[in-house]
C-alpha cells in the first residue's frame, strides 16, 4: 500500500527547509609572507655548506633564502661592472703590461725599427680588427 503525499506539502517542505550554506574550507598550508613568487633551484649538499658557511660570516648572519639572493645580487652587480668598457686606468695597465711582455719576448737580434714596428703592430692589432673593435666599443 503506497501513500501519495498532498501536493501542497511537497511545496511546503521545499519553502520552509533551511538553505545549506556554502562553506568556504581553508586550503591549509603557510600563508604566502611576500609578494614575489616563490623559486625553486635543486642545489647540492656542498653548494649549500658553502652558502651557509657565507651566511654565518655575515654581521647580520642571513637565513639561507636571503643569503642566495644576496649572492646572487653581488654576482649580478660585479657581472654588469665587469661587462663594462674597461677603464682609462686600467686600458693603460693592460697596455704597459702587454709592451713590456712584448719587450722580454722580443727578437734582439732584429734592428731596433723593426722591433719598434713589430712592437706597434701588436699593441695596435690587425688593421682588420682595429675597426671591430672600436664598433664593438661604442655599441657599449
Amino acid at each position: 500500500m503506497k501513500l501519495a503525499l498532498p501536493l501542497g506539502l511537497l511545496g511546503w517542505y521545499y519553502q520552509n527547509m533551511s538553505k545549506s550554506k556554502l562553506v568556504n574550507r581553508n586550503k591549509g598550508g603557510r600563508p604566502p609572507t611576500g609578494r614575489d613568487p616563490v623559486r625553486a633551484i635543486r642545489l647540492s649538499d656542498g653548494f649549500l655548506d658553502k652558502v651557509d658557511h657565507w651566511a654565518t660570516q655575515q654581521e647580520d648572519q642571513p637565513g639561507r633564502s636571503e643569503a642566495i639572493r644576496r649572492l646572487i645580487e653581488f654576482g649580478l652587480v660585479s657581472w654588469h661592472k665587469a661587462a663594462g668598457r674597461p677603464s682609462a686606468k686600467n686600458a693603460g695597465k693592460a697596455k704597459d703590461l702587454a709592451a713590456k711582455t712584448i719587450d722580454r719576448l722580443e727578437d734582439s737580434g732584429a734592428p731596433a725599427e723593426e722591433r719598434a714596428s713589430r712592437k706597434r703592430r701588436l699593441l695596435k692589432g690587425p688593421e682588420e680588427f682595429r675597426e671591430i673593435r672600436v664598433n664593438w666599443a661604442t655599441k657599449t
